[in-house]
């Protein structure tokens, strides 16, 4: 089982940009970024995946100023964060070895241990 290991948290003002890393020691070719906030389920923020025909997932919450990416070895996954607000605070946590529904965190077996992000207003 691979070990992942997230990077670039931390914290901004409402309207600024945060890009977060997630780095593997081996190809995964389906990770999910998941969030944290406190006192609410573990959210999907965004998916990417090179199986079948491949692709990509944004919560509605993020459509439009996140943006989900891969290295071209599928070992580092990066999610850049544009126009940051408040409600983005939480523990990101990145996600692989899908078997299970891809939106649920159940659906996965191998996490992170999390970055902060904290957006002031």
């Amino acid at each position: 089982q691979d070990q992942l290991a997230e990077s670039g948290g931390g914290s901004v003002q409402a309207g600024g940009s945060l890009r977060l890393s997630c780095k593997a020691s081996f190809r995964h070719t389906w990770v999910t970024w998941f969030r944290q906030i406190p006192g609410k389920e573990r959210e999907a923020v965004a998916s990417i995946t090179t199986a079948g025909t491949g692709g990509t997932y944004y919560g509605a919450q993020v459509e439009g100023r996140f943006t989900i990416s891969q290295d071209n070895a599928k070992t580092t996954t990066n999610l850049q964060m544009n126009d940051l607000k408040p409600e983005d605070s939480g523990v990101y946590y990145c996600a692989t070895d899908l078997t299970g529904p891809w939106l649920r965190p159940q659906g996965y077996r191998t996490w992170g241990p999390g970055t902060q992000v904290t957006v002031s207003s």
